[in-house]
């Protein structure tokens, strides 16, 4: 009865401290998710500063980004947010010009050992009319990565099995171009990926703004709980 009773303390003890471990969040994003000082590598371009940048947003302290915001009010902390300013999912940019140094496939590498990991992206593919190609889920080739639809897939199928026990949530931008929208569902459903589908985000120069960050923080948070 002791023996027994000392292996069901233990487990008690191991799951205790297992719940309360903080969990660590890593993000995969774009423009909206960078800030001066907290991206890596801190040679990714970004859109956040402490100054105003002549006025097109109101975001100046990083305590308002979306991701610190759900952070702290989670109780969660940071592992690396490798967010870069214009990028790209797929291969192809703004003007058709080659964005495979900073797009999402090739940062999907570079984002610690987290727990949770946010992928704010295909804004950028939406806006730059990145070819949108067909559905792909397997003998991915270079060429593939060219696309929209092949492109999320293959970063989607290397994520998967790269950060195993890690939950994985896209979070999908409002005014989307619609094949950009249907895309990201129908990709992230076959990799059993959440998606977090944004509404009515307050922008200024297309970029949330501290209202904006509240709004996408709440939003995420509402859909994690």
């Amino acid at each position: 009865m002791k023996k027994l009773f000392s292996v069901l303390l233990f487990a008690a003890l191991c799951l205790a401290s297992a719940m309360a471990q903080v969990k660590s969040v890593s993000v995969l994003g774009d423009s909206y998710s960078t800030f001066e000082g907290y991206i890596t590598p801190a040679t990714n371009e970004m859109w956040y500063f402490t100054n105003t940048m002549g006025g097109r947003t109101d975001v100046t302290d990083v305590r308002q980004t979306w991701w610190h915001q759900l952070i702290t009010q989670k109780g969660w902390k940071l592992c690396v947010n490798n967010s870069y300013s214009g990028s790209t999912i797929c291969f192809t940019g703004y003007n058709g010009d080659d964005y495979s140094a900073r797009s999402f496939i090739t940062r999907a590498d570079n984002l610690g050992c987290p727990d949770i990991i946010f992928i704010f992206g295909a804004t950028n593919d939406s806006w730059a009319n990145s070819p949108i190609g067909d559905f792909k889920y397997k003998d991915f080739k270079g060429i593939d990565l060219w696309s929209f639809r092949p492109a999320l897939a293959r970063l989607l199928d290397y994520m998967t099995a790269r950060y195993i026990g890690t939950k994985i949530y896209f979070i999908l931008n409002d005014g989307l171009k619609p094949e950009i929208n249907e895309s990201v569902k129908t990709i992230c459903q076959h990799y059993d990926v959440d998606v977090i589908t944004l509404e009515g985000i307050d922008k200024k120069s297309g970029h949330p703004s501290i209202r904006g960050m509240q709004q996408i923080a709440k939003q995420i948070e509402n859909y994690v709980k």
